[in-house]
């Protein structure tokens, strides 16, 4: 029997849980994510989230002073995010500062990053199934059921590294094969159970930071 997804079941918040740790920690700019995106100095990156999902990432890097646009493609997971980030403003101080430095929109990646021009372009497709896992989490099971599985990953790739300025990022889980059908990655930042693939583009060849 299949599980009808409710929306209350799922819900975006920067305020509290993982998040919001995070948030109050101050973890800064030594995370492997600040590092993949470039974050260098008092230089504070414009970043396009092709996938925001529960746009967390993007969060974090406009927390750290990141001007971060989010887009996301299914219309109910971007009234979620709407909803979260309507929350984190609300609450004012550095949570509405942050919040200023981001913006969401509504639709393709494929079609919106030609028109945008970001400088940089951070990409976290629904990832591979992990076959010794017995049961994944309810929330990316809730996730999964929304946004589906991101069959057409390798096109997003390959448009992101025809227009990124500097540099794009793929997350991807530590152990998972590369991507099928794109170049080998500039560096790689690995994490603990995570690692960041970065693509230096040819715009930006001597950014390697």
């Amino acid at each position: 029997m299949v599980q009808k997804f409710e929306k209350s079941d799922l819900v975006v918040d920067f305020v509290g849980g993982a998040v919001g740790h995070r948030f109050r920690s101050n973890e800064g700019r030594k995370q492997g994510l600040a590092k993949a995106v470039g974050f260098s100095g008092n230089t504070a990156p414009e970043v396009v989230d092709a996938t925001a999902g529960l746009g967390r990432d993007a969060f974090l890097l406009a927390s750290l002073g990141a001007n971060v646009t989010l887009i996301e493609r299914s219309e109910t997971m971007h009234a979620l995010l709407a909803e979260g980030l309507k929350r984190a403003e609300a609450e004012g101080g550095r949570h509405a500062e942050t919040v200023a430095r981001m913006t969401l929109l509504h639709g393709d990646s494929c079609a919106l990053i030609p028109q945008l021009k970001p400088q940089i372009i951070l990409i976290d497709p629904m990832h591979p199934p992990r076959d010794k896992t017995a049961l994944v989490k309810k929330e990316m099971r809730l996730i999964r059921e929304i946004v589906g599985d991101d069959p057409d990953s390798l096109q997003l790739m390959q448009v992101a590294l025809e227009n990124a300025q500097k540099r794009v990022v793929l997350k991807w889980p530590l152990r998972a094969d590369p991507m099928p059908g794109i170049r080998k990655p500039s560096h790689q930042i690995i994490g603990k159970s995570t690692r960041y693939d970065v693509f230096v583009t040819a715009k930006a060849t001597g950014d390697l930071a």
